[in-house]
């Protein structure tokens, strides 16, 4: 009984760790993936401000080492085995991660998928000219993919294949789109 009551604030942590870590997912499963493709300065605050208010709700009032690698330990627990489950389960998948999303097929730009996804006409124009495409008639395929990043396949065989690391250009507006 007594090994019981000194584990129960060690089994609140853990229980705190997993309610904030699964808040996480949903969170960041309903802001979306174009959020994470690239930081920008009000990106790194929001992530900075996040762990200082979820910090409390995770250990309550234990501010001791133990308190914090039992926090720490039970993020990287529950992160290990959601990400086998997401490996076999593709609901779980599927729903986390959502899918790759049509830009430009045979160079007809998607004008309803970039708008959906908040991504403007100059920023794919940037992407193109990254991969050495300077028109939309040239791109075989661009994919957004699940990452956040912009993939150009073009029709010219003799252009390199590359990603483009998606960027949020001196915006702020875009923290909750």
């Amino acid at each position: 009984m007594i090994i019981a009551l000194a584990n129960a604030p060690f089994l609140d942590i853990v229980v705190r760790s997993l309610a904030v870590y699964f808040f996480m997912i949903i969170a960041l499963r309903v802001f979306g993936k174009k959020e994470l493709s690239q930081l920008n300065i009000a990106d790194i605050i929001l992530v900075l401000l996040i762990s200082n208010a979820v910090q409390n709700a995770m250990v309550g009032s234990d501010t001791s080492l133990a308190g914090g690698l039992m926090a720490a330990g039970s993020l990287f627990l529950i992160n290990m085995i959601f990400k086998r489950v997401m490996a076999q389960s593709t609901w779980i998948k599927k729903w986390v991660q959502d899918k790759p999303e049509i830009l430009i097929h045979d160079g007809k730009v998607e004008y309803k998928t970039l708008a959906k996804l908040g991504i403007s006409s100059e920023e794919l124009d940037e992407a193109m000219r990254e991969h050495g495409i300077e028109h939309h008639k040239d791109v075989k395929l661009a994919m957004f993919e699940i990452d956040g990043n912009i993939s150009i396949i073009s029709g010219d065989e003799s252009l390199k294949q590359t990603r483009h690391k998606r960027k949020i250009h001196k915006t702020l507006g875009n923290i909750g789109s």
